[in-house]
């Protein structure tokens, strides 16, 4: 075999066992065996309370059989909240901070819930912060939780327990090495949303500029 069709079969091999470990995620629910490499995982997701970043979204519209694909960048801090700010193909940004959801639209139109009063807001955001931050309590307590891989390159899928998060989706698909590469969300209705994540960088603290994200205007 010359060196072009080795290149090109490694590269085959690799897509196809990260195809294959996507679907096959879910037959392989957590066990004792698995439960410390799954808690490693999850340590050193945590390390890392705020990632910033670039993000590619694909949205597959399952009524219409396409997808839309948008990208931008993006800052999850633990103990803040995230900002998607979306780039291409429009300008928009949202902010879910730990008690609102700010959107600020493409024509700067702005609108914001608060989360007071609202117990289902609050569970939400305690949830995506397990999610994102690597909470190994809070994804056991909120998901049925499947693990294959190691430490430096696992897929983790996650089965919503409660009526709350099936609400939204039926399952999610996480995977990654010391940080979250990839998620995939399956929503009710058939639609599939997949963030790529790259470009990542784990700063200490947020300047003065992303801390304001954060305040409700």
């Amino acid at each position: 075999m010359n060196r072009s069709r080795k290149i090109l079969f490694l590269v085959f091999v690799f897509i196809v066992s990260y195809v294959y470990a996507q679907e096959d995620v879910f037959r392989h629910p957590l066990v004792p065996q698995t439960m410390n490499t799954f808690n490693a995982t999850c340590e050193n997701l945590a390390q890392r309370p705020i990632i910033k970043g670039s993000f590619i979204q694909e949205k597959y519209l399952n009524r219409f059989d396409r997808s839309l694909n948008s990208s931008g960048n993006f800052i999850i801090a633990s103990e803040k909240g995230m900002v998607w700010e979306t780039l291409q193909p429009f300008p928009s940004t949202m902010i879910m901070g730990r008690d609102f959801i700010l959107q600020v639209r493409p024509n700067g139109q702005k609108s914001v819930l608060s989360s007071q009063g609202n117990e289902t807001f609050t569970h939400m955001a305690d949830v995506m912060n397990s999610l994102f931050t690597g909470q190994s309590i809070g994804l056991l307590e909120n998901f049925e939780v499947f693990y294959l891989g190691s430490v430096s390159n696992w897929t983790m899928g996650l089965l919503p327990k409660d009526s709350v998060l099936t609400s939204f989706v039926t399952k999610i698909i996480m995977s990654g090495d010391s940080a979250i590469r990839s998620i995939k969300l399956f929503e009710q209705n058939g639609d599939v949303i997949t963030y790529t994540l790259s470009n990542l960088s784990f700063p200490t603290t947020l300047n003065a500029h992303e801390e304001a994200f954060f305040t409700i205007p």
